[in-house]
């Protein structure tokens, strides 16, 4: 595992309107109360993936910042885990109540649930 970058580059991101459009026409879902996974294979050899945090869901910057930075982290710690997926992460009200801990394992065990969804 100390060889597999633990990075997130420009590459694993997905950044246009027409990537993110792409994941919405036919996904595969994985989904909690709190965060919604939604996933279509690509052309890639990787995983990549997108945040939507909404300011009417998540007021604050602050907690905006926060719930990216924890989804971001978790993908990066798992991207040599996920199949060649395009991923949209939504974002619900809820999020804001979850401390980092339970954020963290939530989005873990999504990732868990998704790739048994695309293998299964």
């Amino acid at each position: 595992m100390a060889d597999k970058q633990q990075t997130f580059p420009r590459e694993l991101r997905l950044l246009t309107p027409a990537q993110f459009s792409t994941v919405f026409s036919n996904p595969i879902k994985a989904s909690s109360a709190e965060i919604t996974l939604l996933a279509v294979s690509n052309d890639q050899n990787h995983p990549r993936m997108g945040l939507t945090v909404p300011k009417k869901q998540v007021k604050l910057a602050v907690a905006r910042n926060r719930v990216k930075r924890i989804i971001r982290d978790s993908f990066r710690c798992h991207q040599h885990d996920l199949p060649a997926i395009d991923i949209v992460v939504l974002v619900r009200h809820g999020v804001t109540k979850m401390d980092n801990a339970a954020l963290h394992k939530l989005v873990e065990k999504l990732w868990r649930k998704l790739c048994r969804r695309y293998n299964g």
